[in-house]
């Protein structure tokens, strides 16, 4: 008896913890993304590093609720700029819930610390950004056609170097929405959002304090439409109103959201596309926020039963709506063009091996540190899960 009950906790603890171990190795030609022509503040631009993730995954069902999570630490290492070595963090939970018949939800919340990305800051500094979010939804289905829902969260952004702190920042997050659900599987619905930032360390520039807090709200179409066995269409878009605490004059009202298709012709290629206009948050040392419009194409080619081919191209413009109180010359607004194309082979069902190539470009403003830059970079990846 006690042999066949170790063999049930073996069984139900491998069906529920999945560990996992990577390494990345990775090559950038522009690591600090400097615009082109500068040089690196340690002489070089270009710089290799390498990254060891080691982590798990869980899922356990408990009755009709359902825990999952991760939690992941990682150590990455540059071999030129060895001042930007950090240990990374992950972790995450999620609890989906299930009230008698009708009603369901998500509560959990999530931790990372990574490297602050250097598309809009470019110094050779290490710049940890520490990321935190707590957040819970439910829904009522109160007709077999129909739902409501609502939701709220707070995400909570800090980052190392004093000269960065004056970005750090609260997202609060709350909204409602009435979905109705057709027979076909298709998600029909209304939604309106309410959005507050909040940043607690407001800079003096010219003796003068900057408030950079804002306010927005938004109606939005909220679609899940199954248009054929082989085209879906996501909607959220609608309309949006973003209000400055302090420069009231970059308040804007309009069209705001995105929408996606999947499209899958054939089984074994598939296809997406994304068009965009949102606001968005700006690492950067003279500008905070941006309104960005984009689009996007990808596609995925199962070559065979082990290899897949994968490739991305984005094309995006941001403006800038929130800049110091100095006159900057030149024109508040960058564009990015990027290109990706990866191979993923997997052997054995429990590891899985990498190799992508991208290819990032921007054109747009040395005035506010969003300056033209060209980088180029490969990575080769293996991944075992046990």
């Amino acid at each position: 008896m006690g042999a066949a009950l170790a063999g049930q906790a073996q069984a139900a603890l491998s069906d529920t913890i999945h560990p996992f171990v990577s390494v990345l190795y990775s090559y950038e030609d522009n690591l600090l993304r400097l615009p082109d022509g500068v040089p690196g503040p340690a002489g070089g631009r270009s710089d290799s590093l390498t990254q060891v993730q080691a982590g798990l995954l869980f899922e356990r069902p408990i009755g009709r609720q359902r825990l999952t999570g991760q939690a992941k630490v990682s150590r990455v290492a540059f071999d030129h700029y060895d001042q930007l070595n950090y240990n990374g963090k992950d972790f995450s939970v999620d609890w989906e819930w299930y009230l008698a018949r009708d009603f369901s939800g998500h509560i959990g919340a999530s931790y990372g610390q990574v490297l602050t990305p250097f598309t809009d800051y470019h110094s050779g500094e290490r710049n940890l950004r520490t990321t935190r979010r707590e957040y819970a939804d439910g829904n009522w289905r109160f007709h077999p056609s129909w739902q409501v829902h609502a939701g709220v969260s707070t995400t909570r952004y800090a980052y190392d170097l004093a000269s960065q702190r004056y970005i750090d920042r609260t997202d609060d997050m709350s909204e409602v929405g009435v979905d109705y659900l057709a027979s076909s599987g298709s998600r029909f619905g209304v939604l309106a959002r309410h959005l507050k930032g909040k940043y607690p360390n407001k800079p003096v520039v010219a003796g003068q304090q900057i408030d950079y807090d804002y306010q927005q709200d938004e109606l939005k179409a909220n679609i899940f439409w199954l248009a054929s066995g082989v085209t879906q269409v996501q909607v959220l878009a609608g309309w949006a109103r973003r209000d400055y605490s302090f420069f009231t004059d970059h308040n804007s009202t309009g069209l705001n959201g995105r929408v996606t298709g999947y499209w899958l012709p054939l089984g074994k290629v598939k296809f997406n596309a994304s068009v965009w206009r949102e606001y968005a948050a700006v690492e950067s040392t003279f500008v905070t926020s941006s309104l960005n419009k984009g689009v996007s194409v990808g596609a995925s080619w199962d070559i065979s039963a082990k290899l897949k081919a994968d490739a991305t191209l984005r094309h995006e413009q941001r403006g800038f709506s929130t800049v110091s109180a100095v006159v900057i010359p030149g024109s508040p607004t960058d564009t990015g063009n990027f290109a990706s194309l990866g191979l993923t082979y997997v052997p054995l069902n429990y590891v899985q091996l990498t190799v992508s190539a991208f290819r990032d470009q921007r054109s747009g403003s040395a005035y506010l540190g969003t300056g033209s830059y060209t980088a180029n970079g490969i990575s080769f990846g293996a991944t075992g899960q046990f």
